[in-house]
C-alpha cells in the first residue's frame, strides 16, 4: 500500500496467492483523482507482487482512474498448478465394447443379458493388466513469484493373484498358465484352469471343490455344492444347491432354492431370478427379471431393473443402493430394504452384541465363584487346594474375559459411529413402490403406507426422503 497525498493504492491479494487486485481509495472528489504508471507499479512491488501483472490493466487505471476509486481492478494473476492424473490400470485382453457384445435382443423383444461370456479366456504369457503411471502434474506461480507444487497423481498397484507374473518394475501382469481370467476378493487378479460339467450336476459328478472356474453347462439340483477359487458359471438354473466363489458367480436361468441352499460369490453374481434364495455377494448383485421371499446382500448395489424388475418379501441389504422397477405388490407383502452400511457390518454388530451378553454372563458367574471362595476363606481363614486352584481359575477367566469386553466393546462402538453416519446410499423404484415396505438407512427407518410413482428415497438432513424420479 502506498500513500499519495490524499489517495492511496490499496492492494489485496487472494488467499491462493493466483490473483490480486487494486483499489484506489480517496478522500477528495473521484473526478479529482489521478494515478500514474509509476504510483502503480511501486504499490505492486511494495505488495511483492513480480508475477502475471497485467498491463492493459495498468493501462485503464491510469487513463480512467475515477472508475477504480472503491472499485476493485484485477491486476495480476498467477499460474494455476496443473495436478497429476491418477495412474490407472487397464486390462488388454478385454476386446473393445462394441454392438456385438451388447445385450442381444431377441425377437419378442425381451433382451438376454446372459449372451455375454464375461470369463475372458486367455493364453500363457498374454498380457492381462497394464499399469498407466501416475504423473506429477505441472507446478504453478503465485502472484509473488513463488513457485506452487502440484498435486501429484494416485498411485495403485496392481494385485496379483495365483498363475500371473510381473514385469520386472511390476507394471505388467502376464499368464503364467492358459485358462481364464477371474477377480477375486480386493481386486487381486488370478488365471485359473477350467473345471467343465457338459450336463447337469449329479451324483456321476458330485460335490465340485476346484483351484479355478467352474462351468456348469446344465442344472445345479438341491443338496449338492460347488466351491471355486475363482469364478462359476451355470448355464441352467440352481435349486436348493451351495454355490461358493472367489470371483464372480453368473446363472443364466435363474435361482429356485425352496429356502435351501446358498449362493455366495466374493465379486459379483448375475443372474435371472432369485426365489426363495440366500444370495450374497461382495460387490454387486445383478438380477434382469424377479427376486421374490429372498435373502439378498451385496457389498455395493443390487440392481433388479430388466424388463420385469420385480422385488416381493424377503430382505435385501446394500452397501450403497437397491434399484428396481417394481417394489412389493398389491397385497402389501412386507418386503425389507437397508442400504446405506455394507451388510456385513450389520450382521458383524448383531454377532458382537450376542458375544457382549455371553461375555458378561459368564462375568457374572466368575464374580459370583469367586465371592463364595472369598467368604469361605474369610470364615476358615483359608483354602483347601482344590478350592485355591479353582480360585487361580476363576480369577484367570476374569482377566479373560475383562479383555474380550474391552475389545468387543470398543469394536462395537465403532460399528455404531459408521452406522449413524450419512451416506450417499439410495433406494430407488423406478415404476412404483407398494405399501408394505420397511425401508433402513442406517439407523433410520421409514415404513410405506400407500404406493409411490416413480420414487427414489435417499437420506436428506438426517430423514429419509421421497424425490420423483423424472
Amino acid at each position: 500500500m502506498e500513500g499519495i497525498g490524499e489517495k492511496r493504492l490499496e492492494v489485496s491479494i487472494s488467499k491462493d496467492e493466483l490473483k490480486a487486485e487494486i483499489t484506489i481509495r480517496a478522500s477528495q472528489s473521484p473526478m479529482d483523482v489521478t494515478v500514474t504508471e509509476q504510483e502503480v507499479r511501486q504499490a505492486l512491488e511494495q505488495s511483492g507482487i513480480t508475477y502475471g501483472i497485467i498491463e492493459q490493466a495498468i493501462e485503464q487505471l491510469c487513463q480512467s482512474p475515477q472508475k477504480y476509486v472503491n472499485q476493485p481492478l484485477l491486476i495480476a494473476v498467477g499460474l494455476p498448478p496443473v495436478p497429476g492424473t491418477d495412474a490407472k490400470i487397464e486390462y488388454p485382453y478385454e476386446k473393445k465394447e462394441t454392438d456385438e457384445h451388447k445385450p442381444k435382443e431377441l425377437d419378442d423383444g425381451r433382451v438376454d443379458y446372459y449372451s455375454l461370456n464375461t470369463i475372458a479366456n486367455i493364453s500363457k504369457g498374454q498380457l492381462i493388466a497394464q499399469k498407466i503411471p501416475a504423473t506429477a502434474g505441472e507446478a504453478g506461480m503465485s502472484v509473488k513469484g513463488i513457485k506452487i507444487p502440484a498435486k501429484a497423481g494416485k498411485e495403485v498397484t496392481i494385485k496379483a493373484g495365483k498363475n500371473v507374473v510381473f514385469n520386472q518394475d511390476r507394471t505388467l501382469l502376464y499368464a503364467a498358465i492358459d485358462g481364464q481370467v477371474s477377480f477375486t476378493d480386493k481386486d487381486k487378479v488370478n488365471v485359473f484352469p477350467i473345471y467343465e460339467v457338459n450336463g447337469d450336476v449329479d451324483f456321476s459328478v458330485g460335490n465340485i471343490d476346484f483351484i479355478g472356474n467352474v462351468i456348469i453347462r446344465g442344472s445345479v439340483p438341491t443338496g449338492f455344492r460347488i466351491k471355486a477359487s475363482g469364478d462359476i458359471r451355470v448355464l441352467g438354473n440352481v435349486e436348493g444347491a451351495e454355490l461358493e466363489a472367489g470371483g464372480s458367480i453368473e446363472i443364466k436361468s435363474g435361482i429356485v432354492a425352496q429356502e435351501k441352499g446358498f449362493v455366495k460369490a466374493g465379486r459379483d453374481v448375475r443372474t435371472s431370478f432369485i426365489q426363495n434364495g440366500n444370495v450374497t455377494a461382495g460387490n454387486e448383485i445383478f438380477v434382469s427379471q424377479s427376486i421374490m421371499f429372498s435373502n439378498v446382500r451385496a457389498g455395493k448395489n443390487i440392481f433388479c431393473n430388466g424388463a420385469k424388475g420385480i422385488i416381493i418379501g424377503g430382505t435385501l441389504q446394500a452397501g450403497e443402493q437397491i434399484v428396481a422397477r417394481v417394489i412389493g405388490n398389491s397385497s402389501s407383502t412386507p418386503t425389507v430394504l437397508e442400504v446405506g452400511v455394507k451388510p456385513e457390518l450389520r450382521e458383524e454388530l448383531v454377532q458382537l452384541k450376542r458375544q457382549i451378553q455371553v461375555a458378561y454372563e459368564n462375568m457374572r458367574k466368575t464374580e459370583q465363584g469367586l465371592n463364595v471362595l472369598s467368604q469361605i476363606l474369610a470364615a476358615n481363614g483359608e483354602l483347601s487346594p482344590d478350592k485355591k486352584a479353582l480360585q487361580v481359575k476363576l480369577a484367570n477367566t476374569r482377566l479373560v474375559l475383562e479383555k474380550e469386553l474391552k475389545t468387543h466393546e470398543a469394536r462395537k462402538k465403532e460399528l455404531e459411529i459408521e452406522l449413524e453416519g450419512e451416506t450417499p446410499a439410495k433406494i430407488e423404484a423406478s415404476t412404483i413402490m407398494y405399501p408394505g415396505i420397511k425401508l433402513v438407512f442406517g439407523n433410520l427407518v421409514r415404513f410405506i403406507k400407500q404406493e409411490i410413482s416413480r420414487a427414489r428415497f435417499m437420506v436428506i438432513q438426517g430423514e429419509i426422503t421421497t424425490v420423483t424420479i423424472v
